[in-house]
């Protein structure tokens, strides 16, 4: 059986203010395009389908049309829920879908459910397990108080395991699980799941598993031979820059052998980061004009509005930074009551000035100390009134 893992599409999100909607529909046309390439089987989504609870119109819109794809290719379709998703609302109407080659799994008590499938070598069951928000899962598995991810994964696989068992022992087993499995590495744009204690499980709980496909952390990774993350479809961070982003396509043997191989996506819009004075970016970088752009600039004085004049060169220049080359000059925090003292100074007038300077590298102008020193005689007149 031919298997496609991907995971964390995360419809709806944003990315520093963009819409992304266009790009993750092109990113998920592909993945429906590499199930007709490959002649995948079963395309398995392990969780955060969407970025929110309550998604909008256009991502419902947009993650149906992926679904309706992938589905008219060829492959049947599991998906689990993840920490993102509304697990009630991605569930509705899952019996309904069923009938139509969607399986979706979003309950704690349906994670021992399996879905039954069977190719030329035999049967093969799914058991798509959603997120496990420790202080919910831990009612329904009986694990006691206070509940970690650890403690309710291993209660939840031990279902899995125990229904497993009453099926036909040549079986091959697949497991879909939204987790912080431990040697995984965060790329930024995850949300933790660090709620109630230790966010991340071992690799252990999913012995005796032929493959498992993991969804939460958005860059693709290798846990163990049996034991991936697919990552994110997109970048959802200017961190993932680097990362090459795609689903893994897994043949799975007769007896729970496995292939694996990576199938790249393409860019939809690529990332990149540059730094320089706002010259210096301007007259350079020409390359990068399709690009979401982060941006730190060098300037000794901070530029005026440099981001509209960047992004009248570069449009999607998202991120805006600057770091002058001078150091900022130390300054120790003041107890509750005492005045800010810098360099010594210890006038009300003075203290403002070194404040200026500590923020924006400028003293105060010969106006904006006029203006402080009128503020200042105020306060004091209306003080002494009272």
């Amino acid at each position: 059986m031919r298997i496609l893992h991907t995971s964390d599409w995360h419809i709806g999100r944003t990315f520093h203010g963009e819409d992304l909607l266009p790009d993750q529909e092109a990113a998920l046309v592909a993945v429906a395009d590499l199930v007709t390439e490959h002649a995948v089987d079963v395309v398995v989504v392990a969780g955060d389908i969407y970025d929110r609870g309550v998604p909008s119109p256009e991502a419902v819109q947009v993650a149906t049309r992926a679904l309706i794809r992938i589905r008219q290719a060829g492959a049947t379709i599991i998906a689990s829920s993840g920490n993102h998703d509304s697990a009630p609302r991605l569930g509705a109407f899952a019996e309904f879908l069923a009938a139509g080659g969607l399986y979706l799994r979003t309950s704690v008590a349906e994670l021992a459910r399996p879905i039954l499938l069977a190719d030329s070598s035999g049967p093969v069951v799914f058991y798509a397990v959603p997120y496990l928000e420790p202080e919910i899962a831990r009612h329904y598995l009986g694990v006691p108080a206070p509940a970690r991810h650890q403690a309710v994964m291993s209660a939840a696989m031990d279902l899995v395991r125990r229904d497993a068992s009453q099926r036909p022992s040549a079986a091959r087993k697949v497991v879909l699980a939204h987790a912080f499995v431990v040697g995984g590495s965060a790329s930024g744009s995850e949300r933790s799941i660090a709620v109630g204690g230790v966010e991340s499980v071992g690799s252990d709980v999913f012995e005796g598993i032929d493959y498992v496909a993991l969804g939460h952390l958005h860059g693709p990774q290798q846990i163990t031979g049996r034991i991936r993350y697919s990552g994110s479809p997109l970048p959802y961070s200017f961190a993932e820059s680097t990362h090459r982003k795609g689903v893994w396509i897994v043949d799975l043997g007769p007896a729970g052998e496995i292939e694996c191989q990576w199938a790249a996506l393409p860019i939809v819009r690529p990332l990149a980061a540059v730094r320089g004075t706002l010259s210096e970016v301007l007259g350079s970088y020409r390359e990068l004009v399709d690009h979401y752009l982060s941006v730190t600039l060098t300037d000794p004085v901070r530029p005026l509005d440099a981001m509209r004049r960047l992004r009248e060169t570069f449009p999607h220049a998202l991120v805006l930074a600057w770091e002058p080359p001078n150091l900022r000059p130390e300054i120790d925090a003041p107890a509750p009551g005492e005045r800010l003292v810098i360099g010594g100074v210890t006038s009300d007038l003075d203290t403002v000035d070194s404040f200026l300077v500590h923020c924006r590298l400028l003293a105060a102008t010969h106006g904006e100390r006029s203006l402080v020193e009128k503020a200042i005689t105020a306060g004091r007149v209306r003080e002494a009134a009272e």
